[in-house]
């Protein structure tokens, strides 16, 4: 066996430490370059954002691929973002999850969408985790809905982010049902989180057992679907919600998890489940953990 030394590269993402700070970063800067000469976008324009707020991206029109769009490597462009989106740039991930969506059919509007992803990326190549060994914390969860965004099937959006001195796990998907009203969906979102939640648990009770000592948190913005997470307050615009979805109460319950409000915009998700202005996604993205590299 030859020691190495400290890892450096592993799996298309670099890793730097700060031992004296007790810090560590995980970026993938190279990656990401190579991604942007790939498509022909290294000399592009930065964007400040992703996507633009209020973008809501439609099917095309036509049952075929168009002309235009047959020799463009749309969904070789989605899945070299997507593996950034899951492995280092939670700052893209809803983003990335809405242009994915099209990959059977994508339309010219669909492919100025992921464009609009690589120009943001050229902007931000040196953005990075961090982690912070000097402020260690419980496991903390925030999750978040954005009621019925989807204009043709109206179904909702699911995010939520874990943190541990920095961000350990994040997600963002479409609901598998239609939600009657904010609460639903809101509610929808705390049970996928509360999923995540046991399954992170599980994690530190092999790696680090005191991490798992008392109630894991999750925050929600939405004080209906708190109320009825905590209380189990029946009311009859509440009652048709799918029976698997109450399954959180219990482990309210059990002790393993609790969930207490934050407000809309202390809530670390909110980029997870829609396009932001400049200034929402910036503050949103540095409460996950995200940094600009100083050379």
């Amino acid at each position: 066996m030859v020691d190495l030394g400290e890892a450096r590269n592993v799996l298309g993402f670099e890793l730097s430490r700060n031992r004296e700070e007790k810090k560590l970063w995980i970026t993938q800067e190279k990656y990401l370059n190579e991604i942007l000469g790939k498509f022909n976008m290294g000399s592009c324009n930065p964007a400040k954002t992703p996507s633009s707020p209020g973008d809501r991206l439609k099917k095309s029109p036509h049952e075929q691929i168009e002309e235009s769009m047959r020799n463009v490597p749309y969904q070789e462009a989605v899945g070299s973002l997507l593996f950034a989106s899951q492995v280092s740039r939670p700052d893209i991930a809803h983003a990335v999850s809405s242009v994915s969506r099209f990959n059977s059919n994508p339309a010219p509007e669909h492919w100025t969408a992921v464009k609009r992803i690589l120009r943001y990326i050229k902007g931000t190549t040196s953005m990075r985790l961090e982690y912070d060994g000097k402020k260690p914390s419980p496991i903390l969860g925030f999750c978040d809905a954005d009621w019925a965004n989807d204009l043709e099937d109206r179904r909702s959006t699911t995010g939520y982010v874990f943190l541990k001195s920095g961000p350990i796990s994040w997600a963002t998907k479409r609901q598998p049902t239609v939600a009657l009203s904010t609460t639903e969906a809101e509610y929808m979102s705390a049970s996928a989180a509360t999923q995540e939640a046991l399954w992170l648990r599980g994690l530190c009770e092999e790696i680090q057992p005191s991490d798992a000592e008392g109630p894991t948190m999750i925050f929600i913005d939405n004080q209906g679907a708190l109320n009825l997470a905590l209380n189990g307050a029946y009311q009859a615009r509440t009652k048709h919600i799918d029976i698997r979805h109450h399954f959180l109460r219990e482990k309210v319950r059990s002790g393993q998890l609790t969930f207490r409000y934050v407000s809309s915009k202390d809530m670390v998700a909110d980029s997870l489940t829609k396009p932001l202005d400049c200034e929402k996604f910036q503050k949103c993205i540095s409460m996950q953990g995200l940094r600009k590299m100083t050379k």
